[in-house]
């Protein structure tokens, strides 16, 4: 049995795959992983592009659009390698980019998910916005990550290409151990898109597990395959999937706290939003609030069932500060001006 599936999540993106996947196939050795399209209803002809251009290709076709969160669910569902790599139908993979993260699993077992080194497709010296070294979070819930905080991302000079412990890790090129993933839940479908994985690697570090990056590996990520940055529907997933990350996996006192603080950070961004005329932006953060509420009983039984498996309520790699006020007021704007309290 090979080792790896390498899960390609599409949706209308014969144009991404047709740019994207030529370099995925020639990079990932045949004799030690499997290329899997699972394909979200598309319309366009992602499908029988694939079917015709590379055969040996496995596919798997919904019947409808499952976002990426129950997309990826089903998929890692239906195979049956030790390990599986989610990948964004917009990334560049290199030569021997999948060696590295396998030989780290190897060596190091409480280690559930790791992630490459995320640069840039068309600007390769420079870190991508969506994972960049591996991510981090601060006391207010805001990820950020190393080589990349807020809209600010690093150029790449080999200053973060030791591998090490992070709080969570991109899932546009994410390697998981399939068993894990399965075993801890998967991704939360409430999410549909953006944050699942933090979401994942929150519950995988509360039971006492680690997440990685491997920048030994590296991959280009073109990123705004699905919404762009000026997208007001991604203000409002990555608003309103916060707010249920947050829910879930805080101790019910933490979490009070932080909504009431919460509460006037949302709708000082709503403000700023509104100072810059993006009307759209702010609408979305006062939608992504009220939907949070409207549908907190619904992910109420998640968040019980965290509690219960949590054996780390305490993560370490969490900054113990604020990040909004270290880049907008202390202007540090790279990830090695910050000063950890605790790291792994």
């Amino acid at each position: 049995m090979k080792q790896i599936s390498v899960i390609l999540l599409n949706y209308n993106g014969q144009k991404h795959l047709e740019t994207f996947l030529p370099s995925v196939v020639q990079c990932t050795p045949s004799y030690l992983a499997d290329i899997v399209l699972a394909d979200n209803a598309s319309t366009d002809h992602s499908v029988a592009w694939v079917k015709e251009n590379y055969p040996m290709i496995e596919t798997m076709v919904f019947e409808k659009n499952y976002g990426f969160a129950d997309g990826y669910n089903i998929a890692i569902g239906r195979v049956k390698t030790p390990y599986v790599v989610l990948l964004n139908t917009d990334v560049e993979v290199t030569k021997g980019w999948l060696l590295p993260m396998l030989e780290y699993f190897e060596a190091n077992s409480k280690v559930v998910a790791v992630q490459p080194k995320i640069l840039q497709y068309k600007r390769k010296t420079h870190f991508e916005y969506a994972g960049a070294c591996g991510g981090y979070m601060d006391i207010f819930g805001y990820p950020f990550c190393r080589g990349r905080i807020f809209d600010y991302v690093e150029e790449d000079k080999g200053q973060y290409d030791k591998p090490c412990k992070v709080f969570w890790a991109t899932g546009a090129c994410l390697m998981v151990r399939r068993v894990d993933f399965i075993d801890y839940g998967g991704f939360d479908q409430n999410f549909f898109a953006h944050q699942e994985e933090i979401d994942l690697c929150w519950r995988i570090r509360a039971r006492g597990r680690e997440v990685a990056v491997v920048p030994k590996s590296a991959v280009y990520h073109l990123g705004g395959g699905t919404l762009s940055m000026q997208d007001a529907r991604k203000t409002y997933l990555n608003f309103r999937n916060n707010h249920f990350l947050l829910y879930k996996n805080l101790s019910f006192g933490r979490w009070m706290v932080l909504a009431f603080m919460r509460f006037f950070l949302d709708y000082l961004a709503a403000f700023i939003f509104m100072v810059k005329g993006k009307g759209a932006d702010a609408k979305a953060i006062v939608k992504a609030r009220i939907d949070f509420l409207r549908m907190k009983s619904k992910i109420r039984p998640l968040r019980q069932k965290n509690m219960e498996h949590t054996i780390c309520p305490s993560i370490p790699l969490v900054f113990h500060g604020s990040i909004l006020f270290q880049y907008h007021f202390l202007r540090k704007r790279k990830f090695s001006q910050l000063r950890f309290a605790n790291k792994d």
